[in-house]
């Protein structure tokens, strides 16, 4: 399984790129929420496709580890978001948090739930 941690690492990469796109780009023509939304689709294919190219090269041995995978990459990217988030960029809890309340129009969760199915889904297709 190590070395589907090391590969979650290039995951933040993609991430800061895609916000770094959503900053600088869709935020200029849309509001904060709209930005907030095309960018969660965004990342979703983003790491949709990175999977794809991953588990070509570093196929999992069985559904089993695909979901292992998944659960991991969930986990790391929740102790990231949040330690990454409050303690380097200085956002508040309550900020974070906000990510996650979808009956504001926020849905962050759903990257979170493709990261968790994506491998499990991606190693399927891929048999």
């Amino acid at each position: 399984m190590w070395r589907y941690i090391i590969a979650w690492f290039p995951m933040i990469i993609i991430a800061i790129a895609n916000g770094l796109f959503r900053e600088k780009v869709i935020r200029n023509k849309l509001n904060e929420l709209q930005a907030h939304q095309i960018s969660t689709a965004t990342m979703i294919v983003l790491f949709g496709i990175y999977v794809w190219v991953l588990f070509k090269i570093l196929n999992p041995s069985s559904e089993i580890q695909a979901i292992k995978i998944g659960l991991l990459w969930l986990v790391l990217t929740i102790i990231f978001e949040f330690t990454f988030g409050h303690y380097v960029a200085g956002h508040s809890w309550n900020r974070l948090f906000q990510d996650y309340n979808i009956f504001q129009g926020r849905v962050w969760v759903l990257v979170l739930i493709w990261i968790t199915i994506a491998p499990y889904i991606i190693y399927q297709l891929q048999k």
